[in-house]
């Protein structure tokens, strides 16, 4: 009874209308009625006031902290919410709002603990299979070699061609792990300077040619003859990015296809466009086509060659640029890929006439 605010605003109302009552007795002129009236009064304003106090400024907050360190000492933070009332004037308040802060950061830190986990789960996953291809490769043109293969100089030839191309694979691999996790880990620095984005793209579509030629791939570049491209980034680093999406335009496109690259000059920036008409990638791909080894078709992706690690190099690559890489595809139609560099003004002048198309 005494634990709860009702007991405890009876025995101070009663003590506070005992003591009324008394301090009225000694007074000369005071009458019964004057007692029992006076008595009544500041007993039912006592107990109001004290009951309403205690309520909802000390036990209600008191509840609800008992409440939320239930809930954490349960390990359960989801349900943790502050549904207190935000104009309370009581002085638990900032208690409460602390521990269900407290709770709430905890809950968003085990959320991410646990992505974490299941993130490198995957990626061991991934990365040991990534691996285990073509070391088993490697070991298996090998071993056939030392197991008397090697006396036939036609059977010798192909298998060491082929062990070392399973071996340039693992190097390229191990290579774009590492260029992922230095990018991710800032220790890669960009090296910024004025290049003519158009000169270089004409550079990379001639290095992917005889790529592009051996699926009847026709690569085509539109861009304004009158307009200037010059940009200021790494000039380096794009190039990989242009290479990686023209690269992954032929390769998942169809025989006989087209690739089309779009330079379009705006204000303050200039916009890179890669169109294919290939199978394109369903929408629920899309969002992680940029993790770590994810391909939309994964047998045939390994088939086709690869690390897996492409696009995520390209997205760590513009993120240092501070720009993003967009997509969107159409299942059957093919898909999209752009960004921007910003546009240098300083260089608005006309640049050489060029063939528009490649």
């Amino acid at each position: 009874m005494f634990t709860t605010s009702r007991g405890i605003s009876l025995v101070l109302a009663l003590a506070i209308s005992a003591l009324t009552v008394a301090f009225l007795f000694l007074m000369e002129d005071a009458t019964p009625t004057l007692l029992v009236v006076a008595g009544g009064i500041s007993f039912s304003v006592s107990y109001i006031l004290i009951n309403v106090t205690l309520e909802f400024l000390i036990f209600k907050e008191i509840a609800n902290i008992y409440s939320v360190l239930e809930k954490i000492q349960k390990k359960d933070y989801s349900a943790v919410t502050d549904k207190s009332d935000s104009l309370s004037i009581s002085p638990l308040k900032k208690i409460n709002k602390t521990i269900n802060t407290y709770a709430q950061a905890k809950n968003k830190e085990i959320e991410t603990l646990q992505k974490n986990a299941e993130f490198r789960r995957e990626f061991i996953a991934d990365i040991s299979h990534e691996l285990k291809t073509p070391i088993f490769a490697a070991q298996g043109y090998i071993h056939t070699l030392l197991d008397g293969a090697v006396d036939d100089k036609s059977v010798r030839l192909k298998f060491l061609k082929r062990a070392a191309k399973s071996l340039n694979s693992l190097d390229k691999l191990v290579h774009d792990l590492l260029t992922l996790n230095q990018m991710e880990s800032g220790e890669i620095k960009f090296n910024f300077e004025k290049f003519d984005l158009r000169e270089m793209i004409h550079e990379v579509i001639e290095d992917m040619e005889h790529k592009a030629s051996k699926r009847q791939v026709l690569i085509r570049f539109f861009y304004d003859k009158e307009k200037t491209f010059i940009t200021h980034a790494d000039k380096d680093k794009i190039f990989r990015v242009c290479q990686n999406l023209i690269s992954n335009a032929i390769k998942y496109n169809n025989d006989g296809g087209e690739v089309e690259v779009h330079l379009k000059p705006h204000k303050n920036h200039i916009t890179v466009e890669v169109k294919d008409n290939g199978k394109g990638i369903p929408p629920e791909d899309i969002k992680r086509i940029f993790e770590r080894f994810y391909r939309v078709e994964k047998s045939r992706s390994r088939e086709m060659g690869g690390t897996g690690l492409g696009l995520a190099i390209v997205k760590h690559i513009l993120e240092g640029h501070k720009t993003k890489i967009s997509v969107s595809s159409t299942v059957g139609k093919g898909s999209i890929f752009s960004f921007e560099l910003p546009l240098d003004k300083a260089a608005m002048e006309v640049p050489p006439k060029a063939p528009s198309t490649v």
